[in-house]
């Protein structure tokens, strides 16, 4: 790394400006034709954290700012029309899932529908960092394993999103921080387009956040789940897995690794109880939280911190020198205030408890 290129800060900057504007001023839109539509999320099972109906698909709002942003600030190649042919797929699900529910099957047949189509435009994870150091083959060349691998690790990552998302604020939360990951890692080494996208995707979410903090006024629903998962799939193909460098195999499940784990131990959970891998439970990482005496905000506010401190922990792994230190410091002082607020919320609330 010679240094970071201050026109690719900047035109990074624009994008996430433009997509948070956009997001932020069609999510009122979207709220009122999601309630025209039927888009609403009733409470109706122990999963469920809200008491009252409230309107979903916002999604629409989260996609409408990325589109916008990227069609403006972003040269449109193949590989890219493929992402975005993928995401409209992947988009036109979520609103009908979050109208009518529909069948797991279905929504997994559409999903690796969309990831094909990415394929066929040219993004695949042909090769990895060999994740053995004491071989001397520096990369893993996947074959024929490539197109199945990259349709497993894009149709994973879109639905380890949508998993996580039971709290206010957390999915969206957990994306903004990924895709923020994403974007220093790539003007550290200077991916111009890739942090044109990942500021659009910042933009987008953080544009959308005030509406979906606790109380929300508004889920973003399957639409904006099962769309931020699957950008943030498509995007750490392009600029995660090609980077020729040693920590290169571990960056991507460092920055998705909250989505990740909790993923793998639901599944992992499920089957053990003799369950379908696929059906929903309330075991998630988030309701573990609840369960221990954290409300919402505090709980969101735990794994803000774990998705940041790995995201963190990425952005070290791929830089050097100056940046390396400062970023340590950061880490060190986000959990810091991040933790010092979480203690005064929880003396707060027993002080209340004992009145």
């Amino acid at each position: 790394m010679s240094g970071i290129d201050l026109k690719i800060v900047l035109w990074a900057f624009a994008a996430f400006v433009a997509a948070g504007v956009i997001s932020f001023a069609t999510t009122p839109i979207v709220k009122t034709l999601a309630h025209k539509v039927g888009a609403i999320d009733v409470p109706k099972d122990e999963r469920r954290m809200h008491s009252s109906p409230i309107p979903r698909m916002g999604g629409l709002a989260i996609f409408l700012g990325f589109l916008l942003s990227v069609l403006v600030f972003v040269p449109i190649g193949r590989q890219m029309q493929g992402i975005l042919l993928g995401a409209v797929v992947i988009v036109i699900l979520g609103i009908v899932d979050d109208i009518m529910a529909l069948p797991a099957l279905f929504k997994l047949i559409v999903q690796i529908t969309a990831a094909l189509i990415v394929v066929w435009h040219g993004t695949v994870i042909e090769a990895i960092t060999n994740p053995n150091l004491m071989s001397d083959a520096v990369h893993l060349h996947l074959g024929a394993w490539a197109v199945p691998v990259t349709v497993i690790w894009i149709v994973a990552i879109t639905n380890a999103v949508n998993l996580i998302d039971g709290l206010d604020g957390l999915a969206v939360g957990v994306s903004s921080i990924a895709s923020i990951s994403l974007l220093v890692i790539a003007i550290i080494v200077s991916e111009q387009g890739v942090a044109m996208i990942m500021a659009a995707l910042a933009g987008a979410c953080i544009g959308f956040l005030p509406y979906n903090f606790n109380p929300a006024k508004i889920f973003m629903g399957d639409t904006g789940s099962t769309f931020l998962g699957f950008i943030l799939a498509c995007m750490s193909i392009q600029g995660l897995f090609k980077f020729y460098a040693v920590v290169s195999f571990a960056v991507p499940f460092l920055i998705l690794g909250l989505p990740l784990f909790d993923t793998a131990v639901a599944i992992g959970r499920r089957i053990l109880h003799g369950k379908n891998p696929m059906s929903p439970d309330r075991g998630h990482v988030h309701h573990r939280l609840i369960d221990m005496g954290f409300n919402q905000k505090q709980s969101v506010a735990i794994l803000y911190m774990m998705s940041g401190l790995l995201g963190l922990s990425a952005v070290v792994l791929t830089s050097s020198g100056e940046l390396r230190a400062i970023m340590l410091i950061v880490a060190i002082l986000l959990a810091f205030v991040i933790g010092y607020k979480i203690f005064k919320e929880l003396s707060r609330d027993k002080d209340d408890n004992e009145e």
